[in-house]
C-alpha cells in the first residue's frame, strides 16, 4: 500500500469533518471561533485521528460516528498544544511552521481557545446517535477512555511531573511515566477508541491495545530524537528546546543510538501483536514504520 495516499485520504475525511464540527469564523464570538480554526487547521499530521480510523477499519466500515470520535481527539490534541505552547509552560513562539496560538491571539484568548476546543470535543463526542443498547454502552466506553487519557491520570498527569522534572536528576521509571502519559496515553486511546466503536471483542481490542501502548511511547521518543536532530524547516518548530529547558528525555538519559534503537523495538512490538489481523491491519503496519521514520 502507499502509506502517503492512505494518510492523505484519511487527513481529508477529518479535516472535512472538523470543518463541519466547528463553528464558523464568522460566528459570534467570531475571535474566538476565529482562535480556535487557526490552531486547529494550521497543519498537523492527524496521526490520532488518523489511528482511530484505521483501528476502526479493521473490524467495521467507517461511519460518522467514528469520524467524529476521530475529530473530538484532534480537537483535545489541539487544545494540549495551544496550551503547552504559552508562556508559563514550554513558551513557544512556532507550531507548525505558524506562529503559536497565543502570538497571534493573545495569551487570554488562546487559553479560552483550549478550554473552548476540549469542551467541543465532548459535545461532539456526546451528540454520536447510538441505535441500540451496545452501541449506547460502546459510546460510553470510548467517551470514558478518551477522558481518562486526557485527564490528570493520563495527558496532563504527564505534563505536570514533566515539568516537574525540568532540571532535576529523575529515575528512568519517571521518564517513562512521563513518556507514556504526556503523548502515549491519548494515542492509545485514539486506537482503544476506533476498536470500540466499531465492535472489537476483548482478545482482539487487547492487541489492539497493545499495539497503542507499543507506537504510544516510540512516538515521543522519536519527538525526543527529532528535537535534538531535526531540522527548524521540517519541523515547524524550534529544536533543541528540551536540553535549553533542562527537560528528561530518552536521548537525555540513553543517548540517541539506544533511544532509536528503543523506538525501533517498541515499533517491532506493535507491529507483531496484530499480526492476525490480516491485510486490514497493514495501514496500521505502515504508520507504527512511519513513526519512527518521519522528519517532522
Amino acid at each position: 500500500m502507499n502509506l502517503n495516499s492512505y494518510l492523505k485520504e484519511k487527513e481529508d475525511i477529518i479535516n472535512k469533518a472538523l470543518d463541519t464540527v466547528l463553528p464558523k469564523e464568522d460566528e459570534f464570538p467570531q475571535r474566538l471561533h476565529k482562535a480556535m480554526r487557526y490552531s486547529v487547521f494550521a497543519g498537523g499530521k492527524r496521526v490520532r485521528p488518523i489511528l482511530c480510523l484505521a483501528c476502526a477499519e479493521v473490524f467495521a466500515k467507517l461511519n460518522e460516528n467514528i469520524t467524529n470520535i476521530g475529530c473530538a481527539i484532534e480537537l483535545i490534541h489541539t487544545y494540549s498544544l495551544i496550551h503547552d505552547d504559552l508562556p508559563a509552560l514550554d513558551n513557544d513562539d512556532l507550531r507548525r511552521g505558524m506562529p503559536t496560538n497565543h502570538k497571534v491571539f493573545g495569551e487570554a484568548m488562546a487559553i479560552l481557545a483550549g478550554d473552548a476546543l476540549l469542551a467541543s470535543a465532548f459535545s461532539i463526542m456526546a451528540s454520536c446517535k447510538a441505535a441500540t443498547n451496545d452501541e449506547q454502552a460502546s459510546l460510553l466506553d470510548t467517551i470514558r477512555e478518551i477522558a481518562k487519557a486526557a485527564g490528570s491520570t493520563g495527558m496532563v498527569g504527564g505534563q505536570v511531573v514533566d515539568i516537574e522534572s525540568e532540571g532535576k536528576e529523575v529515575a528512568f521509571p519517571v521518564l517513562e511515566y512521563i513518556h507514556i502519559h504526556k503523548t502515549g496515553e491519548l494515542i492509545l486511546a485514539s486506537c482503544r477508541a476506533g476498536a470500540i466503536m466499531a465492535g472489537a471483542d476483548e482478545k482482539p481490542l487487547e492487541a489492539i491495545t497493545k499495539y497503542g501502548e507499543a507506537i504510544g511511547l516510540a512516538f515521543q521518543i522519536a519527538d525526543d530524537i527529532l528535537d535534538v536532530e531535526g531540522q527548524r524547516e521540517h519541523m515547524g518548530k524550534g529544536v533543541g528546546g528540551d536540553a535549553k529547558k533542562g527537560k528528561i528525555t530518552y536521548p537525555a538519559v540513553l543517548g540517541i543510538d539506544e533511544s532509536r534503537k528503543r523506538a525501533q523495538e517498541l515499533v517491532d512490538i506493535a507491529i507483531t501483536v496484530i499480526g492476525n489481523f490480516g491485510p486490514k491491519a497493514k495501514p496500521l503496519v505502515e504508520i507504527a514504520k512511519y513513526i519512527v521514520e518521519r522528519r517532522k
